[in-house]
């Protein structure tokens, strides 16, 4: 177990960090073929005194200030497992400080990742399968997707303490003013020919910009065009890459079935009846009035418009409306020593008082069934009970659970930048960033699950 980063490692990592900116309980059998340790991460015993290194990326304030506390008062509860926290730079300069540490295998004993990142870090050995440490009690606890998104390779490698929610935010009276149906439930979704027809109406009564599709958040290295849209590719029956064999990305994601969900969202861009972007205030300052969004703007759209803000499903491209899940997890490196000390303190992140305490902080979606219980907001008549729902119900789908996730998402959101902002031909862009990811995999050799 080590004591502690070490005071020189966490300097150069900052450091790095600098530059990057300036440049812009019961577990299966053993499994020798990936290179990991086999289910011993944990056997129920901590020797003596354990110091934990745990990093974080420090990004929302209510996040960071949350784990400082939820840190302190572990340490103040009990003196057999020590935990040291290292909050890092954001999510861009966070994952190159992850892949530079695990290559000079300086990792902690606790790390903080995008949930779609765990498949790239599994196959290539870099976290500990956790499937010996998280008891069945725990294990039923969570939430389907929270279980889901933490799986790969039939292993239980992560565990996240919050997931996330995505639909579209409306303005009941705006939309009840115009004779607009609002729906009630993933069963009752716009259809998308109905929604370009609400669009239109909206426009024709004055909202000349009435959908957000937060494009303030398209940059590269944002994650937000993948989680966002690619519900909308699902929705009509395409995908990002085969979602059974994962080797290939050619007739899916630019399958006749993408392109029409894309050329339908780059139609309604042309058409002007979406806000460009130039901020991340349209719905709130009320320059749109439906915007396609998450849980954590739930809280300043409902603050700007008290009692006039419904959640609402996607809209249905054809296969049934179908949403975004997964949020940030926390796994156990390959070079942690004592796998029960970090359960310790991870067990006590996912007690339900706990869960509660970050998620009333962050907003996000409670990532077990008891703590979900303390969310009023949540429950059967809360106004974000929508997530729950979603998340429960299969309308949530998880990103593509393969190592090739970083590929895929760096060509999905160049296509979507190109489809979207610069009005590219949707197949022709489909069929580059298609081959942009089997490049990446045939390059890996198809990611074969003996690992790298």
């Amino acid at each position: 177990m080590r004591a502690s980063l070490g005071s020189k490692l966490v300097s150069g990592l900052l450091g790095a960090a600098l530059l990057l900116a300036g440049c812009d309980g019961g577990g299966g059998g053993d499994d020798k073929s990936r290179k990991v340790p086999g289910d011993t991460t944990c056997d129920g015993r901590i020797e003596g005194t354990a110091n934990i290194t745990v990093w974080f990326h420090s990004e929302q304030p209510g996040e960071i200030g949350t784990l400082r506390s939820q840190v302190a008062d572990f340490n103040r509860a009990q003196h057999q497992v020590r935990v040291e926290l290292v909050p890092l730079p954001g999510r861009r300069s966070y994952g190159e400080l992850v892949d530079s540490a695990a290559a000079s295998g300086d990792l902690p004993d606790l790390l903080d990742f995008d949930g779609p990142n765990l498949y790239s870090y599994a196959w290539s050995g870099r976290l500990r399968p956790i499937d010996s440490c998280v008891p069945r009690s725990v294990r039923d606890d969570l939430l389907p997707s929270i279980r889901r998104q933490g799986t790969y390779a039939g292993r239980l490698w992560g565990v996240g303490t919050f997931d996330s929610g995505l639909g579209l935010y409306v303005r009941k009276s705006v939309l009840r003013k115009a004779g607009i149906r609002i729906p009630t439930g993933p069963a009752d979704a716009w259809s998308a020919a109905e929604f370009t027809g609400i669009l239109h109406r909206l426009r024709g009564l004055g909202h000349r910009t009435p959908l957000d599709l937060y494009l303030e958040s398209t940059k590269p290295g944002d994650e937000w065009p993948t989680y966002g849209f690619a519900p909308a590719v699902w929705s009509a029956g395409g995908d990002l890459v085969d979602p059974l064999s994962h080797r290939t990305a050619e007739g899916y994601l630019n399958s006749a079935a993408s392109v029409r969900a894309l050329t339908i969202i780059q139609s309604w861009v042309e058409e002007g009846l979406v806000d460009p972007g130039r901020d991340d205030q349209a719905f709130v300052q009320g320059r749109s009035v439906l915007s396609w969004l998450g849980h954590w703007v739930f809280g300043e759209n409902t603050r700007a418009f008290p009692g006039d803000v419904a959640i609402v499903p996607l809209p249905d491209f054809g296969k049934g409306t179908v949403t975004g899940m997964g949020s940030w997890q926390w796994g156990i490196p390959a070079g942690t020593a004592d796998g029960d000390a970090v359960w310790r303190f991870l067990a006590y992140l996912l007690e339900p008082r706990e869960v509660h305490r970050m998620t009333l902080a962050n907003g996000a979606v409670p990532a077990t069934n008891s703590a979900v219980r303390l969310s009023p907001r949540f429950g059967p008549n809360g106004a974000e009970h929508l997530y729950i729902d979603q998340l429960r119900g299969g309308v949530a789908r998880p990103r593509p659970q393969t190592p090739a996730y970083p590929a895929i998402t760096a060509a999905f959101s160049w296509a979507f930048r190109r489809i979207v902002l610069e009005h590219a031909p949707v197949r022709a862009t489909l069929d580059q960033a298609a081959h942009r990811i089997d490049e990446d995999i045939e390059a890996h050799d198809g990611y074969p699950r003996k690992g790298p």
